[in-house]
């Protein structure tokens, strides 16, 4: 009988669940998610996760409990470095240990050490966690290579504009171009980002995300800063927004940030005074589990308001919102 993987549909599932998926199938597992969030599985996970956590923690403990009964392991890779000489959020760091304090009757927890800081920890992950289904090196090999190409198509939908989203594609049929920042849970998330990407293709907006810039782009344009940004999250944030900014080559820009996130309260200050020197409307949407969706679309129609206001008398209208 196959076992069954549980994947939770939160936090680092936006940017690695094609790979996860390919590689498990390829040992002949079965993957198993969490379905896509929505209000009962954030009312899980409030139930189940400290006060002090981000919104974006709190869903992915409601994810976890979801799975907890119908799966065979659960799957929370401990991301501590994904880039050479940089570091992922501290929540990432210790979200698995985090997980397994807080909610009961867990199945068996695959939790590889995803740490490129240290010398073959990339290989020693892929190794121990496929020797849970198999002895075979050669398979276990074969099914990381075969993963890693199609993580690899899966980048290149996202950096063409192709966003993930079952409803809409993105079209241009305007010349108004907005860039959605924030981090990926924030931005891909439907239910967080309160069903952002359809409502401003609804109302012909061009989208912009972090993906869709050149990995050559965010590495140079962050480097303007007088410190090097040692959160690889962080530096993709910021090397998108200056790189677009710089350019001119966008309208405006929306960020999506989760409350109380300390890695964002630093990010939105510098975007946002970038913003403002270059005349660039910027409106930051903060969330957590208190925040309605009519008051975030109220913000957003009088922000895509705004900003065709301010194409005809754009002297006298603020860029920031």
């Amino acid at each position: 009988m196959r076992k069954t993987i549980g994947i939770p549909r939160g936090m680092y599932y936006h940017d690695y669940h094609p790979m996860w998926t390919k590689y498990f199938n390829n040992l002949d597992g079965k993957v198993v998610f969490s379905p896509k969030t929505n209000k009962d599985i954030l009312n899980l996970g409030v139930s189940k996760c400290v006060d002090e956590a981000c919104l974006p923690v709190k869903i992915f403990h409601g994810h976890v409990e979801y799975l907890k009964d119908k799966v065979d392991y659960i799957f929370i890779p401990k991301f501590i470095s994904i880039c050479k000489r940089e570091y992922c959020c501290p929540k990432l760091l210790g979200l698995p240990d985090m997980v397994k304090h807080s909610i009961e009757e867990l199945p068996i927890v695959i939790e590889p050490e995803i740490n490129l800081r240290k010398v073959n920890s990339l290989r020693n992950a892929v190794i121990n966690t496929g020797r849970i289904f198999t002895r075979n090196h050669f398979k276990i090999a074969n099914a990381y290579m075969e993963s890693m190409e199609f993580q690899k198509y899966y980048k290149s939908l996202l950096s063409l504009g192709i966003i993930p989203t079952e409803d809409h594609q993105n079209t241009h049929t305007k010349d108004i171009k907005i860039l959605v920042l924030g981090h990926s849970y924030n931005v891909y998330d439907e239910f967080i980002n309160m069903n952002i990407f359809n409502k401003l293709i609804e109302n012909h907006v061009n989208i912009i995300t972090a993906d869709m810039v050149s990995a050559d782009d965010i590495n140079y344009y962050s480097n303007m800063l007088p410190k090097r940004i040692f959160w690889t999250d962080g530096k993709k944030i910021i090397g998108a927004a200056y790189s677009l900014l710089e350019k001119n080559s966008i309208d405006g820009i929306i960020y999506l940030s989760a409350f109380g996130c300390g890695l964002d309260s630093v990010l939105v200050d510098l975007i946002q005074r970038k913003a403002t020197s270059k005349g660039v409307p910027f409106l930051l949407m903060t969330m957590d589990e208190q925040t309605g969706e009519a008051g975030f679309n109220t913000r957003l129609e009088a922000f895509l308001d705004m900003m065709e206001w301010r194409n005809k008398n754009e002297d006298y209208i603020s860029s920031i919102w």
